[in-house]
């Protein structure tokens, strides 16, 4: 691949036994099935007016971007884990179940894939939010009256929460590969951006960490909550009203950390600046693992498509506006 001045800024997730990356006009998954062939998931990227104008405005494009991700996201999982179901189960147990599903009604039937998708995030996000609060209070209530101290353990608490869940979650074998694919997204990312050609001896020399990774939001919302939480004016009487006020303050702490993720990779080649992201680079310690050749080629497979595909409908767009201008106004 050419060496590039300005890169496109690109993104993606892991899934089982693959990975999906997202580009300006398509998303694309590639799934290695258990015969060796890569498979794709080719999804166009279809966002509505209204969406794209959010994402343009600070403090709400990081909720927006966050809802939106999470819902295209698990269409791509639901395709991998229905690839290794595939793969794993006999063809003919595996036709009986599909006419099971479609004489029955799944949540995901009734609501979407999509809307399922957004409904564990906001669970997840909740769960994670309130249970420290409570811990902390059930804890430390009568321990000392500093609401600010309360609010910094309940940031340790959490911390330590995510860090054992994250711990115990690389135990198991299925997660552990998953990691290892989040590694090969981030070095076919950092490759590309480093303007090398995308071959597995060339993306394994990079870092399986990076600036822009969702692990680093994750980090990042519990240090922001702290300093959001601290401020005076959101002080509590009681339990309830503590947890009244988590939950409504949840949308501007993953604003305000979105947009502090942005300025810390704008700033890491700052040498100052850059160590603003380490945080969320420490814990990928966690999130991601070394790949093996195979995880990284079906990386490069995924990044590569998508980058084909956003090249033909860049084309395609390009020839269509070339008509349009030829085009007689009157004669038609």
């Amino acid at each position: 691949m050419p060496e590039q001045s300005k890169p496109s800024i690109y993104g993606g997730q892991a899934v089982m036994e693959g990975v999906m990356f997202g580009g300006k006009y398509v998303n694309v998954t590639a799934v290695r099935r258990k015969n060796g062939e890569i498979t794709f998931l080719e999804v166009p990227k279809e966002d509505k007016d209204w969406v794209k104008k959010l994402r343009k405005i600070p403090l709400v494009r990081g909720l927006v971007s966050i809802i939106d991700s999470s819902a295209k996201g698990s269409k791509h999982l639901n395709y991998s884990a229905e690839a290794m179901a595939d793969d794993e189960t006999d063809p003919e147990e595996r036709a009986k179940q599909k006419e099971k599903e479609e004489s029955g009604l799944s949540l995901s039937m009734i609501l979407g894939v999509a809307v399922v998708g957004v409904l564990s995030f906001i669970v997840g996000k909740l769960i994670f939010t309130l249970v420290p609060a409570l811990l902390e209070q059930f804890l430390f209530q009568h321990a000392f009256a500093n609401q600010t101290l309360h609010t910094l353990i309940e940031g340790v608490i959490k911390i330590a929460l995510l860090l054992c869940y994250l711990w115990l979650m690389t135990q198991t074998p299925i997660i552990k590969r998953l990691f290892q694919y989040h590694g090969a997204e981030h070095k076919v990312i950092s490759a590309y951006e480093a303007g090398e050609e995308l071959t597995p001896a060339n993306v394994q020399k990079y870092s399986r960490l990076h600036y822009r990774c969702g692990s680093s939001f994750i980090i990042l919302t519990v240090i922001v909550g702290v300093i959001i939480y601290s401020l005076p004016i959101f002080s509590w009487d009681s339990v309830w009203e503590r947890m009244y006020i988590r939950v409504l303050l949840l949308p501007v702490v993953i604003g305000v950390s979105f947009e502090l993720l942005r300025f810390t990779n704008a700033v890491r080649d700052i040498p100052v600046l850059r160590y603003l992201g380490y945080p969320g680079l420490w814990l990928q310690l966690l999130t991601t693992k070394e790949p093996n050749d195979d995880q990284v080629e079906v990386s490069i497979a995924s990044f590569n498509r998508m980058r084909e595909l956003d090249a033909e409908m860049e084309r395609s767009m390009v020839a269509d506006e070339s008509v349009s201008a030829s085009l007689d106004p009157v004669k038609g």
